[in-house]
């Protein structure tokens, strides 16, 4: 072979050196992880292959390019300098700090379904007690903290007041099999409450996800609901969206914000994570645990905290109770494929109504499609509010829930 024909075949396989084993390493973990959850199998495969591929690679270039005596040791640095940037990208940067301790006031529910449920409980102060009203958080997978600041209005006029933490947010149960985070076993856990709870009937309230859980419980058990409140809410339905369109609200982040949260996700750990979740969920789940994907959530969700509202409105409190990565995942992804529940719910005679700020990053026709859907549901656009109508107009919010809940006979 001519000489300037052997450089150049060498440099050609020294850039391969550079391009090809990462490639052909993440090829075999993705492969092997479709059909393994263990981390030292499917991790334990690429780095076989990272090496392999590297030293094999590396030998053949300096067979073209260097004298006999260095080639060997050439090749094995090559193949351990691959081994060594795998493992500083996609291992653990450090230990993830679980959830403390409940704070006073947190209780928690052994439902039939096998979660363990957190929740906090207000009883009515009135002379008559008016049924449980039973408050569903957003995400999914996303709670907050402790009762909403509305429960003395409501525990004033009779009723008792529950807010829980969903399965795979909070404090309450993290699935080992994160494929059982689905639309029906939230419907499940819920109907679960109701039964423990030892009432017929209960008041659903809901905010924005947990609008369209309620929705989704609704439709199954109808008979089980006195009334219900859509508070910014969620798509009834994924296929009922104008072009699936569901709002953005990372687009009105400011351009640092948008910096931070796309240095956040486009981290070589997190990406792979993310690849993972497509091929094996659990997988993924072996890779990144909870404490660390719970941890990128909410790192995530507080660099965004401020940008469902109106301009100018006051920053939204950070609190402490983890939020759930793999729960709000895996629901969504099962909630694009459930049944159509509209069919059912024009059917249903309950009592609703639906609170949209007049913010809301969420389109107003996933609202009106509530309205439309469900017999005699009030709609009332809420002036000065975003998403999160609560935290935006409280006075508002308060006036409006006591007074339908008022009206129930």
């Amino acid at each position: 072979m001519p000489f300037f024909v052997r450089r150049i075949a060498g440099v050609l396989l020294a850039l391969l050196v550079i391009a090809l084993p990462p490639v052909a390493a993440l090829a075999v973990v993705f492969a092997t992880a479709a059909v393994t959850d263990s981390p030292p199998l499917f991790l334990g495969a690429g780095a076989l292959t990272l090496a392999g591929s590297a030293y094999g690679l590396s030998r053949a270039a300096t067979v073209l390019l260097l004298p006999a005596r260095s080639r060997t040791w050439v090749a094995a640095l090559a193949a351990v300098a691959w081994l060594g940037l795998a493992a500083a990208a996609v291992l653990p940067a450090g230990p993830h700090p679980a959830a403390g301790a409940a704070p006073a006031g947190v209780r928690f529910w052994s439902l039939s379904t096998g979660s363990d449920i957190a929740y906090v409980h207000a009883t009515a102060t009135a002379g008559v007690h008016r049924g449980p009203v039973v408050f569903l958080h957003g995400g999914p997978g996303t709670p907050g903290e402790g009762l909403p600041a509305v429960t003395g209005a409501l525990t004033e006029a009779g009723f008792d007041v529950y807010v829980y933490d969903q399965l795979g947010a909070g404090r309450s149960t993290r699935l080992q099999d994160v494929t059982g985070y689905t639309v029906a076993r939230h419907v499940a856990d819920l109907e679960a409450i109701r039964a423990l709870l030892g009432v017929d009937r209960m008041i659903l309230v809901g905010q924005s996800w947990g609008a369209s859980l309620a929705a989704q419980y609704l439709a199954q058990h109808p008979a089980n609901v006195r009334a219900v409140v859509f508070t910014g809410p969620g798509p009834i339905w994924p296929g009922a969206d104008p072009g699936g369109d569901t709002g953005d609200p990372w687009a009105r982040m400011s351009p640092s914000q948008r910096e931070q949260r796309e240095e956040l996700l486009s981290s070589p750990r997190v990406v792979v994570q993310a690849l993972l979740q497509q091929a094996n969920p659990n997988a993924a789940h072996a890779f990144m645990g909870d404490d660390e994907a719970d941890e990128l959530l909410h790192r995530v969700a507080v660099l965004g905290k401020d940008t469902t509202g109106c301009p100018g409105s006051q920053p939204a409190r950070v609190h402490d109770n983890h939020q759930g990565f793999y729960s709000n995942q895996l629901t969504v992804a099962d909630f694009a494929h459930i049944p159509d529940p509209r069919p059912a719910l024009r059917t249903v005679h309950v009592p609703a109504l639906i609170l949209r700020g007049e913010c809301d990053f969420v389109p107003p026709e996933t609202a009106e499609e509530y309205r439309r859907t469900l017999p005699g549901a009030q709609l009332v656009a809420v002036r000065g509010a975003g998403h999160a109508i609560a935290a935006n107009q409280p006075e508002r919010y308060r006036e409006s829930l006591v007074a339908f809940l008022d009206a129930l006979e």
